[in-house]
């Protein structure tokens, strides 16, 4: 008796390999990759832009904690300056994903100054 082979050997769980008899469809829509990258894009570039500013702020207010034998009015300064830093990265965040600039997000930037106070003085 002769035993037939078959072209393609039937296993079971081999399934999901890659089958060149039967590739599987693929189906392109270049617009939404278009707009899938820009939004990664757009969240990178955000992220780069907010984060390098925040930097700055937290260097701001560490320069008001750690120096000595200089008017107060020197810490208060420094830290203002960092509020307004701060409220720039927020604004810059914003202005990057399309939202308004003028939100009430922008009152984080009153957050550093807030704390750069609170530390230099304590």
């Amino acid at each position: 008796m002769a035993s037939s082979v078959p072209s393609r050997r039937q296993e079971k769980g081999r399934g999901h390999l890659l089958d060149m008899n039967a590739p599987r469809q693929v189906i392109k829509d270049p617009e939404k990759d278009a707009r899938d990258l820009a939004r990664v894009q757009r969240w990178v570039m955000s992220v780069l832009a907010v984060t390098t500013i925040i930097h700055l702020v937290v260097g701001l207010v560490v320069a008001a904690v750690m120096i000595d034998d200089v008017p107060d009015t020197s810490k208060i300064g420094l830290t203002v300056i960092a509020g307004i830093f701060g409220a720039i990265a927020v604004a810059t965040g914003l202005a990057i994903h399309g939202k308004r600039i003028l939100s009430p997000w922008l009152l984080l930037g009153v957050v550093p100054t807030a704390i750069g106070l609170w530390l230099a003085f304590a």
